[in-house]
């Protein structure tokens, strides 16, 4: 997706032209997939379980610095919303909600790494092989029922709009 919103980026920039279907599919796909799939196992069952343990200072801070790079990606995506709204009241310009999905293509491969490479596989030591079974089971019955909540959600809003 990163790939993707960089070709974009560069064609607002060329053309001055928004393609707000796109905008829309980014905000789904970081709000769905990113933060709430992703984020949401990090925060719910992984941090939950890592704030039993005795965490090295390092660990303790880096699990800090995610929380609140999680917090940043979704006023991020709140931004890039509103900015887009904006643009299409014909009060915004496109180069002002370019600016809020280049901070995100800018912001993800950091925070990737970060978790990927000083964060997830050294915390796993903190668990025990049945509590790493037991939280990948949860993992799973959490991507299961993923989709289901979203899609839930999608009629609610309708119903709640007289669709």
């Amino acid at each position: 997706m990163l790939r993707v919103c960089e070709k974009e980026i560069e064609k607002v920039k060329e053309s001055n032209k928004l393609d707000v279907i796109f905008i829309d599919a980014v905000v789904d796909f970081i709000r769905t997939y990113a933060d709430r799939t992703h984020h949401g196992k990090e925060e719910d069952i992984l941090f939950r379980d890592l704030e039993k343990k005795q965490l090295s200072p390092e660990h303790a801070r880096i699990m800090k610095e995610l929380v609140d790079e999680h917090v940043h990606s979704r006023e991020t995506v709140k931004q890039l919303v509103e900015a887009k709204e904006r643009y299409l009241r014909g009060e915004g310009t496109a180069r002002e909600v370019v600016a809020h999905l280049e901070a995100l293509a800018r912001f993800y491969p950091l925070h990737i790494e970060k978790e990927d490479k000083h964060f997830f596989h050294p915390c796993m030591e903190y668990f025990t092989k049945e509590e790493q079974d037991r939280m990948l089971a949860e993992f799973y019955e959490f991507d299961r029922k993923m989709i289901h909540e979203k899609y839930r959600d999608v009629v609610e809003r309708m119903e709640a709009r007289g669709a």
